[in-house]
């Protein structure tokens, strides 16, 4: 699954092709769905979480969220796709560009701004000031003791933005071991953690390269002790953590 950083990005480049322009072609194959009328405007592109929501001023929102198979592509008319026309879910074109979204699992075209989808997330952390508090207040409220910090911060109830990328890289800036459970965590922890995870998504949110501490690099040496980094599925998805054991610690690693 994309980390909420890639989604703003695509939701930015949608917003600045499409944003304010008049519709002059949309198309999503697998969509039933009332003809637009002559005159609508795309009326711009934002990202909730890892939700990316296309406005329209007749009151509909698309909405896609990517999983691990999707991607939005932005072409001139006429240029060619990159990606097999078969895999195209929906098409949004104006009179200067065609946005493609390829191979989303989830694609719908909703009346309430895509409100039902989202309600349930947590603040969204590639937001400038988000309110870091409240995700801390609901780490703790949603989580049960013993659950493990690393699975806890994907639960995108809690704060919705960090994938597992930025996961493993917040756990090792703040020093934690992914495998600790939320009940071992100070609240000061907890909230300096989803802190440092904002920030880190914030800082990549513009910029076209990810650079990396610990993500990528099983054994690869430690930054800052030369400790071999570690690597393990953790939670019920499964999903891989990488960790330095000397910086990090590993008391919780079974």
């Amino acid at each position: 699954m994309p980390e909420g950083h890639t989604i703003h990005r695509a939701a930015a480049t949608l917003d600045k092709a499409l944003g304010g322009k008049a519709l002059v072609r949309f198309e999503a194959p697998r969509l039933r769905f009332e003809r637009f009328e002559p005159h609508t405007v795309v009326e711009g592109a934002e990202a909730i979480g890892k939700h990316c929501l296309v406005h329209f001023s007749d009151g509909r929102t698309l909405r896609t969220h990517m999983r691990m198979t999707g991607s939005w592509h932005v072409y001139r008319p006429g240029e060619r796709w990159q990606k097999k026309p078969a895999a195209m879910r929906a098409l949004v074109a104006v009179a200067d560009w065609v946005a493609v979204c390829f191979a989303a699992p989830e694609v719908e075209l909703v009346r309430d701004e895509g409100a039902a989808a989202t309600e349930h997330l947590g603040p969204d952390l590639c937001v400038v000031g988000a309110d870091v508090g409240r995700a801390a207040e609901l780490l703790v409220a949603l989580s049960p003791p013993d659950r493990e910090i690393g699975d806890a911060l994907l639960d995108q109830r809690i704060a919705c933005g960090v994938g597992n990328m930025w996961k493993s890289e917040a756990l090792f800036a703040e020093r934690i071991d992914p495998f600790a459970p939320v009940a071992s965590l100070t609240a000061e922890q907890v909230r300096s953690l989803l802190a440092t995870a904002s920030r880190v998504l914030l800082a990549h949110v513009d910029r076209a390269v990810d650079d990396h501490r610990v993500y990528g690099r099983r054994g690869q040496p430690c930054v800052r002790c030369g400790t071999a980094i570690a690597w393990r599925p953790q939670g019920p998805h499964r999903r891989g953590t990488y960790w330095c054991p000397s910086c990090q610690g590993g008391d919780f690693v079974k």
